[in-house]
């Protein structure tokens, strides 16, 4: 089986594309499942920022295409036998590296944020963020909660 350059684009750009539908962590993006549920609001101070990295996801989306494209590049190798041993090979090999750009591709910039509440209470929160600077020390903010989940946003 001889791959073509065209093929090996192909299943690429699925790779990339089943990588990209990841929802974000921030505090304006919702789930369709947190929609028109009560959540409480409280108001705080920041009086702390640390900038993190959150991980990103290990679904195993990334391995299927990895493997078809490291088979399908492994088939191309060798003959007979060693084609066959090639194929496994790449599919394997493949799969690992599929895995880690998925990962690598849905990290996120994160940003933890303590919190000084009204209450008297600390929190600290972690969320994605677009940039470190979008909450400063002193800041005021509102923290939503549904549950165990927290959000955080500009007064």
């Amino acid at each position: 089986m001889k791959s073509s350059p065209t093929s090996i684009l192909g299943l690429c750009l699925l790779s990339v594309a089943l990588t990209g539908c990841v929802s974000g962590l921030q505090g304006s993006t919702y789930s369709r499942a947190e929609a028109r549920q009560v959540q409480e609001v409280a108001f705080g101070t920041v009086i702390g920022t640390q900038p993190v990295v959150i991980e990103g996801n290990r679904s195993g989306a990334g391995q299927l295409p990895g493997a078809i494209i490291g088979g399908v590049a492994g088939s191309s190798l060798g003959d007979g036998k060693g084609q066959q041993i090639f194929t496994v090979l790449g599919a394997v090999g493949g799969a690992i590296l599929g895995q880690q750009i998925e990962e690598k591709a849905t990290r996120a910039q994160g940003l933890e944020l303590t919190i000084e509440m009204d209450s008297g209470r600390t929190l600290s929160i972690v969320q994605e963020v677009d940039s470190v600077d979008q909450f400063t020390e002193g800041q005021r903010v509102r923290v939503l909660t549904q549950g165990a989940l927290a959000r955080v946003s500009a007064e």
